[in-house]
């Protein structure tokens, strides 16, 4: 995917108005020591996510107690978080934001999000300022020296071809001797360049280079090129908007994308026992199916895990 730059020191510009949890209701279970809050909130595309008491007492007991979990974003960055409305950046919605409140919610939990400047959201979390960081943010093991990452998804590399896959494109390795759109100055670019000096001897992937991904994938509908490689998690909507003229290679071995790297939720890397609550409570949504109902709600299927995991950055 894209991957988004933020410094992991420095100043971050003050905490925007919060907002509340989508469309939910909550209820204090009896007891003493122990006692957990239920929450429900209604997901578009899956329906109510209600909490499990027996996750929900994994929560660290101050976080527990306030009931409400702080996080900040950067949007927007589709599929993963969008303004809501536009115009008003005070409510969001998005691949994270339906999945952050639904793990929320089934962790006892209100989450309340807030836009940030994108460089500010790891030095802000450093800082206290809230309590996690969301939106397409890639697990990468630089961000691990302050954040702990749950991840939730993985996107690499994806290869557009001409319906019907005339070349038989199906791994990296069948890019050998190819015309190859990317976008200028991408990882697709680098990595593309030193896979063929690695791998391509006497027919190496002739890499072109475009200012954005809509002029290579013209050049592709054009017959300029043979393959456009980019960020998986985008050609998916590009695909479908291309019906009988290209289409999405699926490669079994790689199903998140060539050199796929994990997206995860972020949290202070002393909080380790509140990314492990988290992590559990995705793993629970994989495990009901409403984590599978949600990317197919962003029609994000393909970057789908089977495990939710912690610190699995492969850079």
């Amino acid at each position: 995917m894209r991957i988004r730059q933020f410094a992991l020191v420095g100043a971050t510009t003050a905490l925007l108005a919060a907002t509340a949890a989508c469309g939910g209701n909550s209820t204090t279970a009896a007891g003493s020591g122990d006692e957990v809050t239920k929450v429900s909130v209604t997901i578009d595309g899956v329906g109510a996510v209600d909490t499990d008491p027996a996750l929900a007492r994994k929560v660290p007991v101050d976080l527990r107690g306030k009931g409400t979990i702080t996080v900040a974003t950067n949007a927007p960055y589709q599929p993963f978080i969008d303004f809501k409305v536009e115009g008003k950046n005070d409510e969001f919605k998005g691949l994270d934001y339906d999945l952050f409140q639904a793990a929320s919610a089934r962790l006892g939990l209100k989450a309340t999000f807030s836009q940030q400047p994108f460089d500010g959201l790891v030095p802000g979390l450093q800082a206290g300022k809230y309590d996690a960081i969301a939106g397409g943010i890639t697990d990468k093991k630089e961000r691990q020296q302050v954040a702990t990452f749950v991840d939730y998804s993985a996107s690499g590399t994806g290869f557009l071809v001409r319906t019907g896959n005339p070349l038989g494109v199906k791994t990296v390795a069948d890019l050998c001797g190819r015309k190859v759109a990317v976008q200028k100055a991408s990882n697709q670019a680098k990595n593309l360049a030193s896979y063929s000096k690695d791998n391509c001897a006497g027919k190496a992937v002739e890499v072109k280079e475009y200012p954005e991904n809509p002029q290579a994938v013209q050049a592709l509908i054009a017959g300029n090129v043979e393959v456009v490689a980019a960020t998986k998690v985008n050609l998916v909507d590009i695909a479908a908007s291309l019906t009988g003229k290209a289409e999405l290679v699926d490669d079994p071995s790689a199903p998140n994308g060539w050199l796929a790297s994990p997206n995860g939720f972020g949290f202070l890397k002393a909080d380790k026992d509140l990314a492990e609550a988290y992590r559990a409570a995705v793993q629970s949504l994989i495990d009901d199916g409403t984590y599978g109902k949600i990317l197919a709600h962003w029609k994000q299927t393909p970057i789908a895990l089977k495990q939710a995991t912690v610190d699995q950055a492969i850079d």
